[in-house]
C-alpha cells in the first residue's frame, strides 16, 4: 500500500486535481472527507487563506453529492453574509426566496407568533436556496481554486499509523465497489465532513448519543393559489411540523412529517392524495394546494457526536451534529463550524507561517469558541422538536401561551430573531461581514 511522503508528486494514477487537472501532492495542511454543504464550504474557505487543502468526494467529476437534490435550505442570515463573502451565492443560477418575515402557529392550540424583518431593521431574515441549485454554485466555485486537490471518486477506508507529526487516512480510487487500488494520504489536521453515519467518527472511536423522534419527513415543493409573498410558516402539529418556504421560483418548500408508522402509508398516496394530506396539517394560509414535484423522505433522528475533536481531527457538519430540521438551523450551524476553523487556522497562520493546522491549542480553541452556538443550538432544536409535537392535553394552554408571549414580548421575540439570523454564541467573522 503506497504511502505519498511529505511534498513527493503524487502518482499519475492519482485521483487527486486541481483546476487545472495536474496532479497534485498527497501532504495537505487539511484534508477534508465529504464534499456536501459543508465539505466543500470549508474547502472554499480555507483555500481561500491560502492553504493546501485536500478534499475527498465521493461522487465522480461531473456528478453532484446525493445531499444535493430538491431538498430546500434555509439560509440565515450570517450564513448568507458568509457565502456572499466566498464568492458562492454569487454563483447560483435560480433565484433564491426572501423570508421577509416567519409565521409559527399549533393546530389545536389558540396564538400564533409572526416575526417581521422590517422591525429589526432588516429587509429579510434569510433566503431559501433548492439545495441542487445551491451545489451547481458551489461546483462552480471549487473549480475556480487553484491550489485544492480533489479526490474522486475516492472513498475513505480507515485511519493509517502515523508518528503523530500528521493524521494518515486510508483511502481507494473509485466509487462503492470499485476495485480501485489503496493509498496512504496524509495532512496535519483531518476533517469529518461526511454525514450522519459518519466513517471518519467510527474510525476516531467517537460515540454518539442518539434520539429517534418518530418522525419521517416528506420533502417536495409545492404550486398553492397564493404565491410566496416573503413568509415562512411553521406548523406544528401531532405528528410534527408541517413549514413552508418562500422559494424564488414562486413556489413553496414544503417539509411535512409523519409518524414513522404512517410514512409508508404516506409515501404510496398518488398526488392528490399527498397534497389533501399536507392541506390538512398546513391549513389555508396560503390558499389550496394546485400541485406538488418529486418527494423524497427522510427519517428525523437526532445524532450527536459525544466530542466533536481528537488528535489532529475535527468533526463538523451532520458528523458532529445532526438535528431535527424544525426552525432549520442544521447547514447553518455546520456552517459556523467550518468558518470558525478557518478563522482560527488564519489567526495562529499570520502570528506564524509555520503554524499547525492540527496542534492542540487549535482544536481546544475551536471546541471553546463552538460550545455555546453548538449546545443552544441543539438544545433549541430538540426542546422545540419534543414539545410541539407532545399530545399531551396540559401541554396545549402552555404552548399557547409561549406563542402568544413570543408575539407580544420584545425580548422573547429578540431570542428567537437572532438563533434564525444566525448570530448564536461567538460567530465568525465572515457571517457579521455584511451585517456591519
Amino acid at each position: 500500500m503506497p504511502v505519498l511522503p511529505p511534498n513527493s508528486p503524487a502518482p499519475e494514477s492519482s485521483a487527486a486535481t486541481g483546476s487545472s487537472g495536474q496532479p497534485r501532492p498527497g501532504l495537505h495542511d487539511v484534508l477534508i472527507v465529504g464534499g456536501g454543504l459543508v465539505g466543500a464550504s470549508l474547502a472554499i474557505a480555507l483555500e481561500r487563506i491560502g492553504l493546501d487543502v485536500g478534499l475527498i468526494e465521493a461522487a465522480p467529476a461531473g456528478a453532484l453529492p446525493a445531499v444535493f437534490d430538491e431538498r430546500n435550505l434555509s439560509f440565515a442570515e450570517a450564513t448568507v453574509n458568509a457565502l456572499t463573502a466566498l464568492g458562492v451565492l454569487q454563483k447560483l443560477r435560480a433565484p433564491s426566496g426572501a423570508i421577509e418575515r416567519i409565521h409559527i402557529s399549533r393546530r389545536g392550540d389558540f396564538g400564533r407568533s409572526l416575526l417581521e424583518a422590517r422591525r429589526y431593521g432588516r429587509s429579510e431574515f434569510g433566503r431559501v436556496v433548492v439545495a441542487r441549485d445551491f451545489g451547481e454554485a458551489l461546483e462552480a466555485r471549487l473549480a475556480e481554486l487553484p491550489r485544492l486537490s480533489r479526490y474522486r471518486p475516492t472513498r475513505f477506508l480507515g485511519l493509517a499509523p502515523t508518528d503523530g507529526a500528521a493524521c494518515a487516512v486510508r483511502v481507494a480510487d473509485g466509487g462503492a465497489g470499485s476495485d480501485g487500488g489503496e493509498r496512504v494520504l496524509r495532512a496535519q489536521l483531518l476533517v469529518a465532513a461526511d454525514g450522519t453515519r459518519s466513517g471518519v467518527r467510527d474510525a476516531l472511536g467517537i460515540g454518539i448519543d442518539e434520539h429517534d423522534y418518530g418522525q419521517t419527513l416528506f420533502v417536495t415543493r409545492v404550486r398553492a393559489a397564493r404565491p410566496p409573498d416573503g413568509t415562512a410558516y411553521e406548523r406544528l402539529g401531532d405528528e410534527g411540523p408541517t413549514a413552508l418556504l418562500p422559494r424564488g421560483d414562486r413556489h413553496y418548500g414544503l417539509i411535512h412529517a409523519v409518524a414513522s408508522e404512517h410514512a409508508a402509508q404516506v409515501a404510496a398516496l398518488d398526488e392528490a392524495g399527498f397534497l389533501a394530506r399536507a392541506q390538512d396539517a398546513f391549513g389555508w394560509r396560503a390558499g389550496r394546494f394546485l400541485g406538488c414535484g418529486p418527494r423524497s423522505s427522510h427519517p428525523a433522528i437526532r445524532v450527536l457526536a459525544q466530542r466533536t475533536v481528537a488528535a489532529r481531527a475535527v468533526l463538523m457538519g451532520n458528523a458532529a451534529q445532526t438535528i431535527h430540521p424544525i426552525g432549520a438551523q442544521g447547514f447553518n450551524l455546520g456552517l459556523r463550524d467550518a468558518l470558525t476553523l478557518a478563522e482560527l487556522i488564519e489567526h495562529a497562520r499570520r502570528a506564524d507561517p509555520g503554524a499547525d493546522c492540527g496542534a492542540p491549542a487549535l482544536l481546544a480553541a475551536y471546541v471553546e469558541r463552538r460550545r455555546e452556538d453548538r449546545e443552544r443550538t441543539t438544545g433549541f432544536s430538540d426542546g422545540l422538536a419534543r414539545l410541539s409535537s407532545n399530545e399531551a392535553r396540559l401541554l396545549r394552554p402552555l404552548r399557547s401561551l409561549g406563542l402568544f408571549a413570543v408575539d407580544r414580548l420584545p425580548s422573547a421575540q429578540s431570542f428567537l430573531v437572532g438563533g434564525a439570523m444566525g448570530y448564536r454564541g461567538d460567530v465568525p467573522a465572515l457571517c457579521r461581514e455584511m451585517a456591519r
